[in-house]
């Protein structure tokens, strides 16, 4: 029996264009609403646009039209891109709609008869462009606004409040007695510590200096406030204070509000709060992502420096953006982008990784058996480590997913990419096809590559649901959706002896970065020459005293001096991990089985708590291999991992080629 599954993205601020931050989230929800349909759920997911407000009315003074009509146009934006995108929305929500003009009246009403809502005269800090009000206490340093850091105003006016403070302590032991409710930790951290425990004050809910907002029903001179207008949409989309309700009753409370952490501190305590005074339930999650950052920047128009995601798109197709933004970015935290790292991502992960497994595997197919799937013959070890790395890969993503981990989820699916790249490596299909005797071998191992290829475009569709109906075109699968569900990973091998493949254009033609680079160079080449030529006697000291500092300053961490000879000695060769297992009863120690050329040998290494077998397997390392043996918890360790670490040992990371090598070979 399917569950039901409701997820929203915040309703965007229409005081301009959307931005590629706006896309992030987007991007973030539309996955997980797509993921979870994928798995059998029920999903209903809104996104939609915030059109009233102080901001809004002077943005369409500046504009030259009336606010209805340029929230009109910024709303077509938000919708084009949306389509651009793939959003899968099911429902969309603005909050001019006259549905929810009216529910926000009934809802305030409601708030003010059972005395939750009261008049009196308000004189504080006014943010325009955050539309809060704000304490001396709660400005920052310079005393400005603490969430955009911009100059506030002295405002007097009449206004409505919401009694915020009576429901305070309700919503802290709310939030004590349910860790999962705001994410990550750290978000709640600064919702307790910042505003809720030092002591929350009642909320200004109305403007009488605003003409561009809902009329309060008794009152129409007072505009309804931001927070009654605006977050109540996750209800009212659902049909809340209409009489037939079926929506509202089927999916409230929401499973998860996804939000920037600029407007976190709303819906985390302000939300609750007016959900608490409707008698009606919290939300289970709400999750504060980050911010996307441009060159470790801030996006800003006044900066200049504003990604136009529509422009990524056009060139470079939706899901290298998605991928991007999915993979790159720390789930949480903020992330940086820069046209550089995109590119390089689009290169590597999409055209080198993906796009060359499938046309390689496509081609050989074709080349080799006229596209035709042949059955699986007498199988190796490394197939079947290889094809367990495929069926333990579905529930590492499901694991992920289910907590809103899209990196970690990517990372394993990229796993098995590497890997099977790695297998055509080691296989060598053309050299199978030299020998008749060998042809049976040949076809096993392209159905492996195949039958990978098919889990592989599965757990990619709520991903890169563009690209993945051409994963299945040419693996021959249009048209079967049996074999396109989660359901068929369940059983690997499913691909059918048979299928007949077709090779296409690349999925992700190679970005060719040469010029750009050699650009670059030039122009770094030219400045450091005219550099040289004007200041050659400074640049001569400079470089000796960069001498005399290198052979004098030793830093009192380095070990004692070797030779050469004794370098020599140490013995490094390039070997890949095919099988890994945790040692028993320790808690730092895996066994790992490395293949050094054509032979293998175990190593103990203590990196558990820094990597799970199922990382490792198929990772090229490097490692020491004569360095005399040791047994551990009685396994014979014949050799040593290498890795970097902090000097704490807290983080480490296992050292890894740059490029693809062949096992075996000597690191010097």
């Amino acid at each position: 029996m399917s569950k039901t599954y409701y997820l929203t993205t915040p309703i965007y601020y229409t005081s301009g264009s959307p931005h590629v931050g706006h896309a992030y989230c987007s991007i973030m929800a539309d996955t997980l609403a797509r993921f979870h349909r994928l798995i059998g759920d029920e999903v209903f997911f809104l996104t939609g646009t915030d059109e009233h407000g102080q901001k809004v009315e002077e943005k369409a003074q500046e504009s030259g039209k009336s606010p209805q009509d340029y929230v009109d146009t910024i709303d077509l934006e938000f919708k084009a891109l949306w389509k651009k995108l793939g959003i899968s929305y099911d429902a969309y929500i603005r909050t001019t709609d006259q549905k929810h003009k009216l529910a926000v009246q009934k809802i305030f009403l409601k708030l003010y008869e059972q005395g939750d809502i009261y008049k009196k005269d308000y004189e504080g800090h006014y943010c325009v462009p955050c539309e809060a009000y704000w304490t001396d206490h709660q400005l920052d340093e310079e005393k400005n606004c603490p969430d955009c850091g911009r100059q506030v105003i002295w405002l007097k006016e009449e206004s409505y409040f919401f009694k915020a403070s009576k429901y305070a302590d309700r919503l802290i032991e709310h939030i004590e007695t349910n860790p999962k409710f705001i994410q990550p930790v750290s978000r709640a951290n600064e919702m307790m510590n910042n505003f809720l425990k030092p002591g929350l004050q009642d909320i200004s809910v109305t403007r009488t200096s605003v003409d561009w907002g809902i009329p309060v029903p008794f009152d129409p001179e007072h505009k309804i406030y931001v927070w009654i207008d605006a977050l109540p949409n996750y209800i009212t989309a659902l049909g809340y204070t209409d009489e037939h309700d079926q929506l509202m009753q089927k999916f409230w409370p929401a499973d998860l509000h996804l939000v920037g952490k600029e407007i976190i501190r709303f819906h985390t305590i302000i939300w609750p709060i007016i959900l608490m005074a409707l008698d009606l339930p919290l939300p289970k999650q709400i999750f504060g992502h980050g911010w996307l950052l441009f060159d470790n920047d801030k996006m800003s128009k006044s900066k200049g420096n504003v990604v136009d995601p529509v422009e990524l798109i056009d060139q470079y197709g939706s899901d290298a953006l998605r991928h991007y933004l999915l993979s790159k970015v720390p789930v949480g935290n903020d992330g940086n982008f820069t046209i550089d790292l995109f590119k390089q991502s689009y290169n590597t992960d999409l055209a080198n990784d993906l796009g060359n497994l499938l046309s390689r595997t496509v081609a050989m197919q074709e080349r080799y058996f006229q596209g035709v799937v042949q059955n699986c013959q007498e199988l190796t070890e490394e197939d079947r480590s290889m094809s367990e790395l495929a069926r333990k890969t579905p529930e590492i993503v499901l694991s992920a997913m289910l907590v809103n981990d899209f990196n970690k989820a990517l990372a394993a699916i990229w796993r098995l990419i590497d890997r099977s790249n790695k297998y055509i490596d080691e296989n060598e299909p053309w050299v199978l096809a030299r020998s008749e005797d060998k042809r049976e071998r040949l076809g096993t191992v392209l159905y492996y590559l195949s039958e990978n290829l098919r889990y592989i475009g599965v757990l990619l569709q709520p991903f890169m649901p563009e690209t993945t109906p051409k994963i299945f075109r040419q693996l021959g699968l249009m048209g079967r959706t049996p074999l396109q569900t989660w359901q068929s990973l369940e059983t690997y091998g499913r691909l059918p002896q048979g299928t007949v493949m077709v090779k296409e254009e690349a999925l992700f033609p190679r970005i060719d970065l040469k010029n750009k680079k050699a650009e670059q160079n030039d122009r770094a080449k030219a400045q450091a020459g005219k550099k040289k030529e004007k200041d050659k006697g400074a640049a001569q000291k400079m470089e000796t005293e960069k001498q005399e500092v290198e052979t004098e300053n030793i830093l009192p961490e380095l070990k004692p001096q070797i030779t050469i000879d004794d370098f020599a000695k140490v013995d490094f060769r390039i070997a890949e991990i095919i099988a890994c297992e945790r040692v028993p009863k320790a808690d730092r120690l895996l066994k790992l089985t490395v293949k050094i050329g054509e032979t293998s040998r175990t190593i103990v290494s203590g990196i558990a708590e820094h990597y799970t077998p199922e990382e490792l397997v198929g990772k090229q390392v490097c490692v020491v291999v004569n360095l005399a043996p040791h047994v551990f918890r009685g396994i014979k360790s014949e050799g040593m991992l290498l890795a970097a670490s902090d000097d704490k040992d807290s983080k480490i990371i296992i050292l890894e080629p740059e490029k693809r090598a062949e096992s075996g070979w000597k690191v010097r």
